[in-house]
This record gives C-alpha cells, structure tokens and sequence, in this order.
C-alpha cells in the first residue's frame, strides 16, 4: 500500500515538473485583446489631424489622449481579459503601467509608413505657372 502510495506521489511530482517545464517563461506575442487595443489607438491617430500633428511630433500620449475615448471598448476587453487570466484588478494596473509605457514604441512601429514624409510628382502644370491658362 505505501509502495503505491509512493509511486503515485513520484509520478505526480514528475508530471508537475513536465508541465511547469514547458510553460513559457517570456510571451512571444500580445494577446489578441492588447493587439485589437493598439491597433485602434494607431486607426484613431491615422484618421484625427490633430492626434496625427502631435504624433508626427513624437507627442504619442497626447494623440492618444486625444482619440482616447474611441478605443474604451477595446482596452475595457483588454483589462478584462487580463483579469481574468491574472486576478481582479490586475488589468487596470497593466494598462496604466506596463501597455501605457510601451504604446508609444507600438504605436510608432504601426503608423512608421502613415507618418513618413511622401513625395511624389505630377506631370500636370500648376495653376500658377507662367503660361497657364493664358494663350496668346
């Protein structure tokens, strides 16, 4: 009966061992919730001028503070779900802390093409060139 009960405690020990090996130590990727967050910020940002000046200005918090309001159900998601896999109250502090402090970067990596200068060129003649318009 103890050589059972012994066997069966080894076995348990070295099954929590396993799995606890194969947990990750880092995350590879955000969650679906921080991505859908992030990629709402930089929308709002790309389609409000005044947001888009200040982040051309490298002024990202207060572009975000700008549109901020249009993103709530996003980062609501975003705090729920991580508490839900964290503990009651976790979310709020992740979000004012470690997703506050890292937006910026995020959102310079998204809107990099919406925020370089673009020049292209135009075979038409302007309107104020000389001869334009005017036939002798």
């Amino acid at each position: 009966m103890t050589r059972f009960l012994l066997l069966g405690m080894l076995c348990m020990t070295a099954a929590g061992a396993a799995v606890a090996r194969d947990l990750p130590t880092t995350r590879s990727a955000p969650p679906p919730t921080e991505t859908a967050a992030t990629e709402c910020f930089a929308e709002a940002i790309g389609n409000n001028p005044s947001a888009l000046a200040l982040a051309r200005n490298g002024r990202w918090y207060e572009a975000a503070g700008v549109i901020g309001f249009l993103c709530r159900p996003e980062v609501e998601a975003m705090v729920r779900a991580h508490d839900q896999r964290h503990g009651w109250g976790t979310g709020d502090r992740y979000f004012r802390g470690t997703y506050t402090r890292h937006l910026a970067r995020a959102l310079e990596e998204r809107m990099k093409p919406a925020l370089e200068t673009k020049t292209w060129a135009n075979a038409e003649p302007r309107p104020d060139a000389e001869g334009a318009g005017s036939k002798p």
